[in-house]
């Protein structure tokens, strides 16, 4: 098998992960966590998800290992878990969502070919580093 064949396992548990992005709220909370650490009333109003969904999906989403929490006092403060989860989190707001190519994406050429063929409405492909 090549690496982008899956076996039927490895597509099960795909599937599954990707149901966790396939949530608006679920989007809305980890689009704000790429910004940084949030407690529960800074998520809460600036997505506008009120409790009891807000702490269903910020459940769901801890279960997953995609965010992390803190506590401090009586706040819980909501992170995204690593670089690993962020950078899912800008694939999937880059491949459905309204956003824009995030870091890990260069418009470098993948090839010395590619730098030479002509800007005449062809593909245009990036390179992930």
């Amino acid at each position: 098998m090549d690496m982008f064949t899956l076996s039927p396992e490895q597509a099960i548990h795909a599937a599954g992960q990707m149901r966790l992005y396939a949530q608006p709220q679920r989007l809305l909370i980890l689009s704000m966590l790429l910004q940084g650490e949030h407690n529960v009333g800074e998520i809460e109003t600036a997505t506008a998800i009120a409790q009891p969904g807000l702490s269903q999906q910020l459940s769901a989403l801890r279960q997953a290992g995609i965010v992390s929490t803190r506590r401090e006092a009586r706040q819980v403060f909501y992170r995204l878990t690593d670089e690993t989860c962020a950078a899912r989190v800008r694939a999937a707001l880059t491949l459905f969502g309204e956003a824009t190519l995030p870091d890990i994406v260069t418009s470098a050429p993948a090839s010395p070919r590619a730098a030479s063929a002509p800007a005449s409405g062809g593909a245009i492909f990036a390179r992930i580093v």
